[in-house]
């Protein structure tokens, strides 16, 4: 069963910050899709499982972002 999780990351400006976001978020196991707007901060995941939120917020801070 798919798993949809909503967060807010700060600091991105631009599309390599969303492609920056979205690649490292891609890395965690069990994600199939990363949905990223930059406008708003709003990141959307997809994933097999539930995902820790400490999982994605490692992921995010390797992009050099935080989560809010």
């Amino acid at each position: 069963m798919a798993v949809e999780s909503t967060y807010t990351v700060t600091g991105m400006t631009c599309g390599h910050c969303a492609a920056s976001v979205r690649e490292e978020i891609s890395e965690i196991d069990g994600v199939t899709g990363v949905e990223v707007n930059v406008e708003t901060g709003s990141v959307t995941v997809a994933s097999d499982t539930e995902l820790t939120r400490e999982a994605v917020d490692a992921a995010v801070k390797e992009a050099g972002y935080s989560l809010l």
